[in-house]
This record gives C-alpha cells, sequence and structure tokens, in this order.
C-alpha cells in the first residue's frame, strides 16, 4: 500500500504535541480513509489556525476570490487567507498564534501550480520567524523522475513561476523544500513526513490511490498529464479548455479550423498523443460563449507522452497558421507578458523560433535540473 505523509503522522506525534499547529491545506489535505487533515490535526493535537491558499481550505472560494479571517464551519478554528490582495505570506500576526506550521497539499509536479508558491513563501516566513515548517509529503503524480521543460530564469519571478525549477520537476513537495531550505539558506527547521511504499518511477494511475481533484482545472489525471504542455496556451488567445469539461485537454478558438489542425498535428506522430477535431462553446474563461473549434488532446500512452514538446508543437503549429493567433499583452502597465511568466523567460514570443532548436534547449536544461535535483531525493 502506497501512504502519504498525513497516512504516516501518528509516527510523527513527538514532533506536533504541545505545539499550537497552524495548518496550510486544501480539499486534497485527505487520509486515504478520505478523513481530512483539519480533522486529523484538530482531533490528535492542538490545531490553532488554518491558513487558506486561493480557493479556500475547503475549497468554496472561487479562484482569485480574496478572502478575509473567518471561522471554519466544522472546527471552529479561524481561517487566515495566504491569498490577500496585499499580500500571499504569513504576517507577524498570524504566525503569533502558532509555534509551528503544517503544510498539506496534493502538488501536480508542475512549475505553473501556485500551491507550491505559497508552500515556498510560508517556508521562508517561518524561517525569519524561527518557527518549524512540516511538509506533510505526498507522492508527484507525474512521477519523481522525469523532468521536463526549461529552468525558470529569476528576472522573470512570479506567482506562476517563483523558483529556478523546470517545468515538470520531478520532486515531491517535501523534497523541494528541503531544496529551496537548502540553497537559499534559510536554514529554516524543516521536518517532512515522509510518503511511504512509493516507487519515484510510478505515475499516479500505478499508485491505486483516487484522484481528488487539486483544482477544478484539473478533473482527472490525463489533464494533470498534460498541463505541463496545454497550460502555456494561458499565455495566448486560444481557449486552454477552461469552461469546459476537459480543461487542459481542449485547445481552440473561433478561428481554428479543428479538422485541419488535427490532420497536422497527427501527421507529425508526436510520441503517445493523438489529436482529435473538436468544437465547444466556453462556459467561461477566454472566448466564453462563442462556439469554438481545435484539437482534444487524447493520451495514449502515460509513458511516452512527452507533454512539453507536446504542447509546444501544438503551439507554434496554430502560430504559423493563423494570423489571429496572439500572445496576450501584459495584465497590467510595466509586468511582463503572462507567457514569459509562464515560460519564465522570453524566448516563446522570439521572432522566426526554430521549433527543433527550442526543444533541444530545454531538454539541456531539464537534463541539468534532473542531475542536480537527485540529492534532495527521499525516495528511490
Amino acid at each position: 500500500m502506497i501512504l502519504n505523509g498525513i497516512d504516516c503522522i501518528m509516527q510523527y506525534a513527538h514532533l506536533f504535541k504541545g505545539k499550537r499547529l497552524g495548518l496550510i491545506t486544501a480539499p486534497t489535505g485527505l487520509n486515504k480513509d478520505f478523513v481530512s487533515t483539519i480533522q486529523i490535526l484538530h482531533e490528535h493535537f492542538n490545531l490553532t489556525a488554518l491558513f487558506s491558499p486561493e480557493h479556500g481550505v475547503r475549497g468554496d472560494q472561487a479562484a482569485g476570490a480574496l478572502v478575509e479571517t473567518y471561522l471554519d464551519p466544522i472546527t471552529q478554528v479561524p481561517v487566515h487567507s495566504l491569498y490577500r490582495k496585499d499580500s500571499k505570506r504569513l504576517s507577524q500576526e498570524m504566525l503569533d498564534e502558532v509555534d509551528m506550521v503544517v503544510y498539506d497539499i496534493q502538488d501536480v509536479g508542475t512549475r505553473y501550480y501556485t500551491f507550491i508558491y505559497t508552500m515556498l513563501y510560508a517556508l521562508e516566513d517561518c524561517a525569519k520567524a524561527g518557527k518549524p515548517f512540516v511538509i506533510l509529503d505526498r507522492i508527484n503524480p507525474l512521477d519523481g523522475v522525469t523532468v521536463e521543460g526549461n529552468i525558470l530564469k529569476p528576472e522573470y519571478q512570479s506567482f506562476v513561476g517563483n523558483y529556478p525549477l523546470a517545468v515538470r520537476y520531478g520532486m515531491t513537495v517535501g523534497e523541494l523544500a528541503m531544496m529551496a531550505n537548502d540553497q537559499m539558506n534559510w536554514q529554516c527547521e524543516l521536518h517532512v513526513v515522509r510518503c511511504e511504499g512509493w516507487d519515484r518511477g510510478m505515475l499516479f494511475p500505478e499508485t491505486g490511490q483516487e484522484w481528488i481533484m487539486p483544482s477544478l482545472g484539473l478533473p482527472r489525471f490525463r489533464s494533470a498529464l498534460l498541463y505541463p504542455g496545454t497550460c502555456i496556451f494561458e499565455g495566448t488567445n486560444l481557449s486552454e479548455g477552461r469552461g469546459t469539461t476537459v480543461p487542459f485537454e481542449a485547445i481552440g478558438a473561433p478561428f481554428i479550423d479543428g479538422q485541419k489542425l488535427a490532420d497536422e498535428m497527427n501527421a507529425k506522430k508526436l510520441p503517445g498523443v493523438v489529436f482529435r477535431p473538436v468544437y465547444f462553446k466556453p462556459s467561461f474563461s477566454k472566448h466564453q460563449g462563442e462556439s469554438c473549434s481545435g484539437v482534444q488532446v487524447h493520451v495514449l500512452d502515460n509513458r511516452a507522452i512527452k507533454p512539453m514538446e507536446t504542447g509546444i508543437t501544438l503551439l507554434y503549429t496554430i502560430k504559423s497558421n493563423y494570423e489571429q493567433f496572439a500572445f496576450l499583452p501584459p495584465v497590467r502597465e510595466g509586468s511582463r507578458p503572462f507567457m514569459d511568466l509562464l515560460c519564465g523567460d522570453n524566448v516563446y514570443r522570439q521572432d522566426n523560433v526554430n521549433v527543433a532548436d527550442l526543444l533541444q534547449q530545454f531538454r539541456e536544461e531539464s537534463q541539468t535540473f534532473a542531475q542536480m535535483k537527485q540529492q534532495y531525493h527521499l525516495y528511490k
């Protein structure tokens, strides 16, 4: 049986006893019996505060919603937001309520996923405040071996990329926290409650665990597997499938000829995937209420697919065929285009990009990261 950190918590009970605990969690914070980490800490230890990432600790807040402090209706523990207009960090007032901060959120193994930056911000804040930080580790659903994509450059840091990671980084959040704590010299008292029974070469379907949506945009494993490659369309005027039942699997726009695009992509014979023409009308997000055409990316082989290379190839195929294609402008004056923040570089928007050269550059960067990260591995 494969166990996440929360399933092994009583082996580490000595860490928590006698301490006021603050918990950063989300709806994925569950043990193998679907009991929430909130409930477990509340019943067995002294849970004095909940810290909420985007969407709320119970998943009842809309994307981007800014929430004030409130009482959790089930435990009556105060909930403080880490997704405030003025800050995404633990304030000194929040830290004064606890002796230790605990983190338990299912990761998706991709650099764009903002919860890992909530975790790293909190780790740094605890280091400065002299508070211990505990990761209830969880398996990486995209395995702990495969690395894809470029390494983010420091000048492109944002909340969708705030650390020099490869796009698909092949680490657990516990390993990632250890790496950041070491490389940034934060010197936080960091503890990782380890998973048990996980082989880092496993993809999620091989673990026997139940998929709990880590966010509404990733309703199933296949969407998470494609996410490293198809999330880049968030930086364009194409729909990445938000507002449909297949986010990050369907890519399209009103000006796309889905059949033509599917034929062209299938002719490339990319490993592990096939492209099907698809027609959809997003209920929200880009092109809301408009009839769109494009392709749905179907994964035929979870092992063979290279999601980053698939997404990049699809991006430039569309860009070369449709003059209506555009990268989105910066969200606000003086900021970088969202594509640059996703990419961690501005290479996607360069003129006359040679796709083969770009993919080779990314392969070299991912190999460098893969070699470096091995020193932080906790699992074989």
